[in-house]
């Protein structure tokens, strides 16, 4: 509705994983990096983890763009599935045939063996990519690491990505997934953009919308920061709806107060925020206070146990009484 209006060949901040509207900051360059080494390497599995709209699909998106011809790639995106499902996905993925209604592991498996065996004879390298991988069972996250046990002397037949969420680091140090873990010979945790990032980011998707010409000022920047954290996916959806906002006004540019509005439309009464640095502002003025609590209980303690001047004098004077009684020969009787 407002690309007209500002001169957009395309909407800038769609959050669909459009390869060409990635912003390569230096952390998503690592991340490709790493993707790229360990795929280059035969290494068995890849894992790439972020936070949720931290941009890892997209990054995988534009790896996909870089894989030699010589490749073939499986892609699963519901990784919600029993061993068998998993298995019935890669033989459609690849394009194995397999017996209709088959339930049998050991059918699928032999079947997947011989493609990746042939596969290798005509110099092909196979890829199983896994989206959203923190959803894998244990299961079969252990029949993954199985299929990777076909190699030759110099490399692995079957190269595994695996794209999630942290959790799935924590998944990895369960002992049963010990094996796996210790196969992953390429991981990188990427990071939301910093605040200083964010600008770039910004101009860097209008430029590729077709829009040289800043519609976001310094203050209007830093405000996003605060409310996105610098995740991605959260500036798109608040720069989105502060580009309508500023159509149905008529301004050429998007102010902090329209971000704001933009952020109780998109974030609810609640006013949800990123997972960036302002949860660490939250989270180190709780500790400060927490500390001056603590420090304020215990000083209450000390004087709770400790006596008054005042009330030391009155224990001390009825002493000085009784001697100055005993030691008077008036006050003998």
């Amino acid at each position: 509705m407002y690309k007209e209006y500002f001169g957009l060949k395309e909407d800038p901040f769609s959050i669909a994983p459009d390869p060409q509207f990635l912003y390569m900051s230096e952390l998503h360059r690592e991340a490709l990096a790493h993707l790229i080494y360990g795929m280059k390497a035969d290494s068995g599995f890849v894992l790439l983890t972020g936070e949720v709209g931290t941009g890892k699909t997209t990054v995988c998106r534009c790896l996909l763009g870089q894989i030699p011809e010589n490749s073939e790639i499986a892609f699963i995106f519901n990784p919600k599935l029993s061993v068998v499902e998993l298995l019935a996905t890669i033989c459609d993925e690849l394009g194995i045939a397999y017996p209709k209604g088959n339930s049998s592991v050991k059918v699928f498996i032999d079947l997947i063996n011989h493609y990746l065996l042939d596969a290798h004879s005509q110099g092909k390298q196979i890829v199983l990519i896994i989206d959203e991988a923190q959803n894998l069972s244990v299961d079969v996250l252990e029949q993954i690491r199985l299929l990777t046990n076909l190699e030759t002397d110099k490399r692995k037949l079957l190269q595994v990505i695996m794209l999630g969420q942290p959790e799935l680091n924590l998944m990895l140090e369960q002992r049963e997934l010990r094996q796996l873990a210790q196969r992953v010979t390429a991981r990188y945790h990427l990071e939301p953009l910093s605040k200083y990032e964010i600008e770039g980011y910004l101009n860097h998707r209008l430029a590729v919308a077709g829009v040289e010409r800043p519609l976001f000022p310094k203050a209007t920047v830093n405000k996003l920061y605060r409310l996105s954290g610098g995740v991605p996916r959260l500036i798109n959806l608040l720069c989105d709806r502060a580009l309508l906002g500023a159509y149905v006004k008529g301004l050429n540019i998007v102010t902090p107060g329209l971000l704001i509005e933009a952020a109780g439309e998109v974030f609810g009464k609640n006013g949800h925020r990123g997972s960036g640095g302002n949860n660490f502002g939250q989270w180190l003025l709780i500790a400060l206070l927490s500390m001056l609590l603590v420090v304020g209980i215990y000083f209450l303690l000390l004087l709770v146990q400790q006596p008054s001047q005042e009330n030391v004098a009155n224990i001390q004077a009825p002493t000085e009484r009784v001697k100055t009684i005993s030691q008077d020969p008036g006050g003998q009787k």
